[in-house]
Formats: structure tokens, sequence, C-alpha cells
């Protein structure tokens, strides 16, 4: 299967793949190392779950991350998922984020949380959960910054 565990390894490569898809500023990379780190090196934490993508020559190509919402009953947030843009279009994103649909599942969940930007660049991520059955659940005015609302979509099982 080419959806494993995160492994400490997979920091590198996946800090790249954030940082290729063009779409996040550098501060929101540190804050995905920063989640990769916190997962690789705390193995008692329980905040977060990420599961890497591993094609068949063994190169990482994506990743998810995800964890309970802390002070809710089955709520899960997706806090990452992100595939490198040269493998986009082969349905890897899709198989990940049912592997963390899954995942969430297993661990008791019944909602799943996902939060993203109201950028023309952010297009194609808005038409994507909506193909999985997200739907959006809300909409923040001018969250990030002016004309850059937080559009929020949710899932239940």
């Amino acid at each position: 299967m080419p959806i494993r565990k995160f492994e400490k390894e997979d920091i590198k490569p996946l800090a790249e793949i954030v940082r290729a898809t063009g779409v996040f500023r550098e501060e929101e990379v540190s804050v995905a190392v920063e989640l990769m780190d916190i997962a690789a090196n705390d193995k008692e934490q329980k905040d977060y779950f990420l599961f890497s993508y591993i094609d068949e020559t063994g190169t990482v190509q994506g990743y998810y991350c995800a964890g309970p919402t802390p002070m809710t009953q089955k709520t899960f947030d997706l806090y990452w998922i992100v595939v490198h843009p040269r493998v986009h279009k082969k349905r890897i994103g899709h198989e990940l984020l049912e592997h963390c649909e899954e995942q969430v599942k297993t661990m008791g969940g019944n909602l799943l949380v996902v939060e993203t930007s109201s950028q023309p660049k952010y297009e194609q991520t808005r038409r994507f959960y909506l193909r999985h059955h997200y739907a959006e659940a809300a909409r923040i005015k001018d969250y990030y910054a002016q004309d850059d609302d937080l559009v929020i979509y949710s899932k239940y099982f």
C-alpha cells in the first residue's frame, strides 16, 4: 500500500512538497514542519496523526495530518493534505483523503472539518472537497486578510 505511517525521514521531502505547491506562505510551511516534528519526536502525543504517500519508486509524494479537535466529542480536524504538483491528477489526494476518513472512523470520529482560503489559488482545493462530498459549513469574511475568507468544509460519517 502506498500510504504508510509518517516517518521522521519524510520531513525534508514533505517540507519541499508543501513549498512546491506554491500556495503556502513560508510561515505556513513552518507550521506544517512543526507538526511533523511533533509527530516524529513525541511518540506519546495524541494530538496529530500523519500518513505519507510513497510511490512505487519509494519517493514521498504527499501526506496528510489530522487529529481530534480539542474539547469536542467525535470531531476531527484535517490540518494538512498536500500532494506534489508533479503528480496532481493521479488520485493521490483522493487516496490520502479516503485513508484519513477511515482513520477518523476507526478512532470513533463522525465529523471531519477542513479549513481553507477563499483566494483564487485555492479554487482547485475547494472543488476537491466538494467532489468528495464535503459541504461548506461556514465562511468568515476577511478572516486571513482583506478579501481572503476562511472557508470551512465538513463531512459527517
